[in-house]
């Protein structure tokens, strides 16, 4: 029996490639071949997208365990623990079984170097496997074609949005990135195509794959009722749902792709769909930490608000989102170096007050200091046409304290720019 620590594990992960991204299937198909892995589930949905799949993942699976069915779901980043990305009927893996995990998954490796990534893919399969589940909903670690969730054939494919973010990677426009994300899509299988306008690259794979794709605001739509109440629908059928919990504009698009995707699925339910008070149940109690997040705030200061926006696109449905609740925001930001600073500062900047960059000391080399982060925040400005306040501080810590002394009561403190910045102003919450 293994006796290193989950921390030790994750440790020794992040040594055993020179490169923290690989993508392609070669090396992680022959260690899962080695390990023997079938099916994680039943029935399995892939999320891939741009943004929203951690949402999305989130509607199916509330929906689902509403309904009776027994999930897994694994997703990625966490924000305060490891354990987050691996969860089965909602309750995370404990260490004990992630650690039995990925002693197996070393056992079977032997000389093929894996990535972080690619041994909590496996560790992820082989727990699901052992849990007799009905349903695995897999999120896209990054792209879709190569990454190591598509090791598996999903039964549904659900593409979020396309937009930009990690061109080094998938390509430098929506066409590029759209053809990488249609790599998850399945010959003859449903693929839930979630945003009014995909691009034509994604359509076009869908096509010649005969995959039949599902269209939002197309094959099925989005109502307003007003009072916070909304439609789903397609023909011959119907459900009125209530506001998400989770407060961006585009939860309802969130939520629609998960109802798509699960009615494209056989299930083991009466008639093989879902009922609907199940479907009411995972709308309005699906809950992902770290977006638009509320932190309790001390009597008489102002309220936090924490999101992990952290591409141009995002950074416009924040940008919605103030727009939406106008308060005067003061903000803290913290940005990875080889994001699109530009992109998101650009419709962010008219409805922040004051800014406070910080550091993020947890990223290697993708790191950037609050001086080297301001300078790029404050170029990204001028580049819109905005005049920006703004001042640097060493820390996180720092800049939350600034940013608090800045706001009066009725303000509101915005922490965002990356999943590390929100982690470290989760942490200890």
């Amino acid at each position: 029996m293994d006796s290193r620590t989950l921390t030790a594990w994750l440790a020794h992960q992040q040594q055993q490639h020179p490169q923290t991204i690989a993508l392609g299937l070669a090396r992680i198909g022959e260690v899962a071949a080695r390990l023997g892995l079938g099916r994680p589930a039943r029935q399995v949905i892939t999320v891939g997208g741009t943004n929203g799949k951690g949402s999305t993942v989130a509607f199916i699976d509330a929906i689902a365990r509403a309904a009776g069915l027994r999930v897994g779901a694994y997703t990625s980043p966490h924000l305060r623990r490891y354990n987050e990305r691996v969860r089965i009927d909602g309750a995370e893996a404990d260490d004990a079984a992630l650690v039995a995990a990925f002693a197996a998954i070393e056992a079977a490796r032997a000389d093929i170097p894996l990535t972080y990534f690619e041994y909590g893919t496996l560790a992820a399969l082989r727990l699901f496997e052992a849990a007799d589940l009905d349903l695995a909903i897999l999120e896209v670690g990054l792209g879709g074609r190569l990454d190591a969730t598509n090791l598996v054939d999903a039964d549904v494919a659900v593409v979020t949005t396309v937009d930009l973010d990690h061109q080094d990677w998938l390509g430098d426009d929506r066409e590029a990135i759209g053809a990488e994300k249609a790599g998850i899509l399945r010959a003859g299988k449903p693929c839930v195509l979630a945003e009014r306008d995909p691009p034509s690259s994604l359509l076009r794979r869908a096509y010649a794959l005969g995959a039949y794709a599902i269209r939002g605001f197309s094959d099925y739509l989005i109502d307003d009722l007003g009072d916070g109440r909304w439609r789903w629908r397609e023909p011959g059928w119907s459900i009125e749902l209530p506001s998400p919990r989770l407060a961006a504009p585009s939860q309802r698009q969130n939520a629609a792709a998960a109802i798509a995707a699960l009615r494209a699925l056989d299930l083991p339910l009466p008639g093989g769909v879902v009922p609907d008070a199940a479907i009411v149940e995972g709308v309005r109690g699906a809950q992902v930490p770290g977006r638009l997040q509320r932190l309790a705030a001390p009597p008489g200061q102002a309220e936090t608000v924490v999101d992990v926006a952290h591409n141009p696109q995002a950074a416009r449905e924040l940008a919605a989102w103030l727009a939406a609740n106008p308060r005067r925001t003061v903000a803290v930001f913290a940005a990875l170096a080889d994001k699109d600073i530009a992109g998101i500062v650009a419709p962010l900047a008219p409805h922040i007050a004051e800014w406070f960059t910080a550091a993020i000391t947890d990223a290697g080399p993708r790191g950037l200091d609050g001086g080297a982060m301001l300078a790029r925040l404050q170029a990204a400005a001028a580049a819109a046409g905005v005049d920006v306040k703004a001042v640097a501080c060493a820390r996180l810590a720092d800049a939350r304290a600034a940013a608090a002394a800045a706001a009066g009561p009725a303000d509101r403190v915005l922490v965002f720019g990356s999943f590390h910045t929100v982690a470290e102003a989760l942490a200890g919450t």
